[in-house]
C-alpha cells in the first residue's frame, strides 16, 4: 500500500526552513560563547542545568538521558568526559545495582554559577533583544504545543 505524501506547501517549506537555520544559527552562536566565555561546551551546560532544576543536584542517568534526548552511548560517553573534568560524578544506586546517578559536584555548580549569567547576556543580545514581546509569547505557545504533542509520544 502506498502513502501520498504531504508536501510542503512554499510557505510551510519557508517556515520550516527558516525555523531550522535560526536553530542552526543561534545554538552555533550560543555553543561558541559559550565555550569561549566559560569553557563549557553546550552538552556541558545542558547537563549542568538539568541537575540543578532537580532537588539535590542528582537524577538517574536514564532519567537524564531521556530528559535531553540522548542515547545512552552518547549519555555515557559525555558524562565520563565531565566525571574526568570534575563537574559531575557517578554514584551507583543503592535501590537498583544496575541503575546509576549522575550528581552535580561543588566545582559543578562553580561553573554552571559562573557560565549562567554570560549565557542569559548571549540570549538577550543574539535572540531576546530582537522579538517584541507579543512575538515571544506566540513562540512560547507554539513551542509548549509542538513539546507536548511530542511528550505525548516520546518514541
Amino acid at each position: 500500500m502506498t502513502e501520498t505524501v504531504r508536501w510542503l506547501t512554499a510557505d510551510e517549506q519557508h517556515a520550516w526552513r527558516c525555523f531550522v537555520r535560526l536553530q542552526e544559527r543561534l545554538g552555533g552562536r550560543l555553543a561558541r560563547r559559550l565555550q569561549s566565555d566559560s569553557k563549557l561546551s553546550a552538552a556541558d551546560f545542558q547537563v549542568l542545568v538539568h541537575l540543578t532544576d532537580v532537588s539535590e543536584g542528582r537524577q538517574r542517568f536514564l532519567d537524564l538521558s531521556q530528559a535531553l534526548e540522548w542515547e545512552k552511548s552518547r549519555m555515557s560517553h559525555h558524562i565520563a568526559r565531565m566525571v574526568k573534568r570534575g563537574l559531575v560524578a557517578r554514584e551507583e544506586c543503592p535501590e537498583d545495582g544496575r541503575g546509576a546517578f549522575v550528581v552535580i559536584t561543588p566545582a559543578g555548580r562553580e561553573a554552571i554559577e559562573a557560565a549562567a549569567p554570560l549565557h542569559v547576556e548571549a540570549v538577550r543580545s543574539l535572540f531576546l533583544d530582537h522579538v517584541t514581546p507579543a512575538e515571544l509569547r506566540t513562540l512560547a505557545q507554539i513551542s509548549e504545543r509542538v513539546v507536548a504533542h511530542l511528550d505525548e509520544d516520546p518514541s
